[in-house]
């Protein structure tokens, strides 16, 4: 699938989102959706707008050097989750805003939100309401603990849901050392499994003719990808702890030192034990080494083992090496590198925006890609920069008037 791609619109085209969050879990959500060609329509309180516009530094001011002092600075934190989006600024106490949202909700498919539990209640705009409003509506409801049970109305900060949901006892260097993930994970988990949730209920409104709630929050998202560290507990009574870069279960699999640098390594099979053992003269017949739960008994002499025989090799070379042997293997790079790195422009991964105040800028791209059965791509590739605060006040409220004058919503 190698076909030069054309300018798909992307699966959601003609969807329209309104996107009532902030931070980050539900403005990625709601970023996933634009990238499927969805029309999201953000909606900020006109008072600073989402919370993440003062996230900083780093800050970037505009590229034309006429604005002075913060004024008409963009964080970068915001520019990482709200590209591909319209801002509106809608005070929603004020009951003239909040009837322009009623407009927005009427001619909308999917509502994204993550206020505190109750809060979007209290405001006027509970489910039963949004439903009376339209009722083919999805919502997509984020909070931090769930919307219920005896914590539900605990606000949701990420590094406190990575702590609580337990993913932080198994980061670090050992079990004295927890560390939080070094991007906000159970944000971008919660916005990535709300995102499918949406999905999910905009195939089944097909078949009903029904919107529905769906909702998703930080300690669920967490909670949900622990995989086999959530197993050994759960089936195998085992507390799993934080064990630094080498995995609990597999030997040898992580990162090992060598001449100069490190490289990581992953023998997940006992045909890829067969090979590196071969390729690095490490003694097959030791009982040691026998199989995998024998390997991962005696980790800590496997380790020593391999930082021996690694020391003859800088990085460049011992990668080449474990590439003939047929051993996955890979450096770790720094952000820089990540994004000079071919492979990752070749994925479209590296998106060129132009933004209507800083100019052109680079933000990291989305990871799904669509081809027909022939090979010819039709991912989305006109991709809209985050748009500065109230960007389209103007143009949105023009659309909501054409609309209430008789004239096509989309």
């Amino acid at each position: 699938m190698t076909a030069t791609p054309t300018r798909g619109t992307g699966p959601l085209e003609g969807t329209l989102v309104v996107d009532l969050s902030r931070a980050l879990a539900g403005p990625h959500a709601g970023m996933m959706l634009g990238d499927l060609g969805a029309r999201v329509i953000k909606v900020e309180n006109p008072n600073g707008g989402d919370d993440t516009r003062g996230w900083g530094p780093p800050f970037v001011d505009p590229a034309d050097g006429t604005l002075e002092g913060h004024e008409g600075r963009e964080s970068t934190y915001f520019l990482s989750c709200n590209r591909n989006k319209e801002s509106i600024t809608l005070d929603l106490k004020d009951e003239a805003d909040k009837d322009v949202l009623r407009e927005l909700v009427r001619r909308a498919d999917v509502l994204v939100e993550n206020f505190r539990p109750g809060t979007l209640d209290r405001l006027g705009f509970d489910p039963q309401t949004l439903e009376e409003l339209n009722p083919r509506l999805v919502i997509l409801s984020i909070s931090g603990f769930g919307h219920d049970g005896p914590e539900g109305q605990r606000a949701g900060y990420d590094q406190i849901a990575q702590g609580e949901a337990g993913l932080m006892s198994l980061t670090g260097s050992g079990p004295d050392d927890p560390q939080r993930v070094g991007v906000p994970i159970g944000d971008l988990l919660a916005g990535i499994h709300g995102a499918y949730g949406v999905l999910a209920a905009l195939l089944e409104r097909e078949r009903t003719g029904r919107g529905q709630v769906v909702r998703t929050s930080l300690l669920s998202s967490i909670v949900s990808v622990l995989a086999f560290q959530g197993t050994r507990w759960t089936v195998g009574g085992e507390v799993p702890q934080a064990q630094g870069n080498h995995h609990p279960s597999i030997a040898p699999y992580g990162l090992f030192r060598c001449a100069g640098g490190a490289v990581q390594i992953a023998v997940g099979s006992e045909g890829l034990w067969a090979r590196f053992s071969g390729a690095f003269g490490l003694d097959a017949e030791d009982p040691r080494w026998a199989d995998n739960a024998t390997r991962v008994q005696h980790r800590a002499e496997l380790i020593e083992a391999v930082e021996a025989a690694f020391t003859a090799f800088g990085p460049d070379e011992l990668l080449a090496k474990l590439d003939e042997a047929g051993v996955p293997a890979g450096r770790v790079r720094s952000l820089d590198e990540v994004f000079a790195w071919e492979q990752t422009r070749s994925q479209h991964l590296a998106l060129e925006l132009e933004h209507s105040s800083l100019g052109r800028i680079e933000v990291p791209g989305g990871p799904l890609r669509f081809f027909r059965p022939d090979g010819t791509e039709t991912t989305r590739l006109d991709h809209a920069a985050p748009p500065r605060l109230g960007e389209h006040d103007e143009s949105v409220r023009a659309w909501l008037g054409g609309v209430l004058a008789g004239a096509e919503p989309r």
